[in-house]
């Protein structure tokens, strides 16, 4: 059995064994950032850190390429932090536990930080080689683009020099990224309304789990359970009949991750307790058959929870079920240029309870700029029908699309790498996903552009694991890739 010692490529994965070793959720990136600009100095490399952690690190090109055009790498330090149920693991203190299974490295029921740190470690070799010829680097690595791009967004681009660019940010290696889509994120407050809990009441809480989540833009279109969508699908049916009331509603663990998770505690009359539980049984039937190939994992467990002192009001109540069932979720159009391209999506990413009542977060993607505008304002205008207080809100930024380079002389570059290493074409993809690359080359006019990446596989989740025979096989590409950027 290869144990992670024995992988190769070393000047790869010991990168990739030092980052894992570092807690760096977002907003939790110092550390990490830190030990990048460490790493660079004791190279005696020019390294730049700004205020939101940010880093810029320059290598001068190898002989015969110092007078090449400047090459940006760019990738972000943060990652997704899941885990299961039950697991105990501080993301904000400890590192990750990697773990070798066949073909794939995945962490121990903890997401892995594969996004991005393959990508950074592919850039940390280059940073430390000695034996790839390359032109001038500037290697960018950015914070917080697991919540909202922040750090893209804030980074400071008149420091750089480079005319061209290649992002690590991709999720496999028989693809060349030529292009990507845009994305925006929205909270929707809604109060609780709080009323004193009655006598001759009962607590439920009710738990989903089992499913896959994901992400929310490379996994959209699997047509997944959201577990708050069901959750509330649940309360909908439920308050048909029954005096049910919302005592709390959390659930999802960001924005961009397809809910895998929630729990959902509900008041009720305690002579409805025992039809309100069949009730429940019979609509996890019809979930479980309904989600038979796309979630086969669902479950609802319910059990007795502690009674709180207030509860939501029966308007409020109904109001949050509505919302959520009414909020767009999922593929909500198709390319017709591009066969199979999701042309623009929206989920429904958490719930998070609030002294006033909750909280909802949506993130829209789209290729087209006007068509996340639009979705973004179908929300708005939900919002502001529902009434009752409840309040819309951009979260984050509105990070813009990266179009396809016109003449681009990468793209042709990276592709001919491919060929070099894998004896074939790759495909090249404009894809539906939404990635930081859109807030460089809007800021920096002619940006040459280009993605390559390695086989990422159940992102933002626990299942989360990379291919490291593909990592070799993209680590062969990248090296050939700068080494064609003599002019």
């Amino acid at each position: 059995m290869t144990t992670f010692e024995e992988l190769e490529p070393k000047e790869v994965f010991n990168h990739f064994a030092a980052l894992s070793a570092i807690p760096r959720g977002s907003q939790n990136e110092k550390q990490v950032s830190d030990y990048i600009v460490n790493f660079a100095r004791e190279r005696s490399l020019e390294a730049y850190q700004d205020k939101m952690y940010n880093v810029l690190v320059k290598k001068p090109g190898t002989p015969g390429y110092e007078n090449a055009p400047v090459l940006i790498l760019h990738g972000h330090m943060d990652m997704v932090c899941e885990k299961d149920p039950g697991v105990e693991h501080d993301f904000t203190k400890d590192g990750i536990k990697l773990i070798v299974d066949g073909d794939y490295i995945r962490a121990d029921r903890t997401s892995l930080g594969a996004d991005n740190g393959i990508g950074c470690s592919f850039i940390l070799a280059l940073l430390d080689s000695k034996d790839i010829p390359h032109p001038p680097l500037e290697a960018v690595m950015t914070v917080m683009e697991e919540m909202g791009k922040v750090g893209a967004s804030e980074f400071d681009v008149s420091q750089l020099e480079g005319t061209r660019m290649v992002d690590f940010n991709w999720v496999t290696d028989e693809q060349i990224l030529a292009g990507c889509a845009g994305d925006i994120s929205c909270t929707i407050d809604v109060n609780a309304e709080w009323v004193t809990t009655p006598q001759n009441t009962q607590a439920l809480s009710l738990s989903i789990g089992g499913l896959l989540g994901g992400h929310c833009e490379f996994d959209i279109h699997l047509e997944r359970a959201n577990g708050i969508v069901v959750l509330a699908r649940i309360l909908n049916s439920l308050a048909k009949t029954y005096d049910v009331r919302i005592a709390r509603f959390e659930g999802g663990a960001q924005n961009n991750v397809i809910p895998a998770h929630g729990e959902l505690v509900l008041v009720v009359q305690k002579a409805d307790k025992a039809a309100i539980l069949d009730a429940i049984k019979e609509l996890e039937a019809t979930l479980k058959n309904e989600f038979l190939v796309a979630d086969p994992g669902l479950k609802v467990t319910v059990t007795d929870a502690e009674l709180s002192s207030r509860i939501y009001s029966q308007t409020a109540t109904r109001r949050v079920g509505r919302i959520a069932a009414l909020l767009p979720n999922g593929v909500i159009s198709m390319s017709r240029s591009i066969d199979g391209l999701v042309e623009s999506s929206s989920n429904l990413g958490t719930v998070r309870a609030t002294d006033d009542g909750l909280t909802f977060t949506c993130t829209i993607t789209a290729g087209v700029s006007s068509r996340k505008h639009d979705i973004f304002e179908r929300i708005r205008e939900l919002a502001e029908m529902a009434g009752g207080g409840t309040e819309f809100k951009q979260f984050g930024l509105d990070a813009p699309e990266f179009p396809p380079t016109r003449n681009s002389k990468s793209v042709p570059a990276a592709v001919a790498a491919f060929k070099t290493v894998h004896g074939r074409e790759p495909e090249v993809l404009v894809s539906s996903c939404s990635l930081e690359l859109g807030f460089f080359v809007n800021r920096i006019p002619g940006l040459d552009t280009v993605g390559i990446g390695t086989e990422l596989q159940h992102l933002h989740s626990t299942k989360e694991r990379v291919s490291h025979p593909s990592v070799a096989r993209s680590w062969k590409v990248v090296r050939d890739f700068v080494g064609r950027l003599k002019d």
